[in-house]
């Protein structure tokens, strides 16, 4: 099955490309109207993690954001394993 079949084709044609970043970052640039649309898809390292493995994703965040061209629309997606509410001991 085509990518079509998933999804609109006025979508799927607006795609102008898709990079794998890395095992948890993943890149999609859709041709937007009046500017490229960029959805960048990450899922963070969970809380059991090491600081290292969590600092390295959050430098890689940055370093994303900080070579992305300013005329580009950005939108953050993922996982970024926060928890919510109360903590009950």
């Amino acid at each position: 099955m085509g990518t079509s079949s998933f999804v609109n084709h006025r979508i799927a044609s607006a795609v102008k490309r898709v990079d794998f970043v890395s095992d948890r970052v993943l890149c999609t640039v859709l041709r937007g109207h009046w500017c490229n649309v960029v959805v960048w898809n990450m899922q963070a390292p969970s809380e059991e993690k090491g600081d290292d493995s969590k600092d390295s994703f959050y430098e890689e965040l940055v370093q994303i954001f900080d070579h992305s061209s300013k005329d580009n629309m950005k939108i953050l997606l993922g996982d970024f394993n926060a928890k919510w509410g109360q903590r009950i001991l």
